[in-house]
């Protein structure tokens, strides 16, 4: 099972950091992903598929004070 931000999540081992930020419907900017502690360069999204039993931290960016 895959882990999201702590919370166990219905995506499929193999499924790419992008597909997961689609899934959360996360914006297109202000965005920051990490797998098991490593941060993913945005450039690297599309091709990085997340394994079984990760833990995923998607951390976005809000304005405001």
């Amino acid at each position: 099972m895959i882990r999201v931000n702590g919370d166990p999540s219905d995506l499929a081992p193999g499924t790419t950091v992008t597909e997961l930020l689609a899934h959360l419907a996360a914006p297109d900017r202000g965005v920051a992903v990490a797998i098991d502690g490593e941060v993913v360069p945005r450039g690297r999204w599309e091709a990085t598929a997340i394994a079984d039993e990760a833990k995923v931290e998607v951390v976005m960016a809000v304005q405001g004070g």
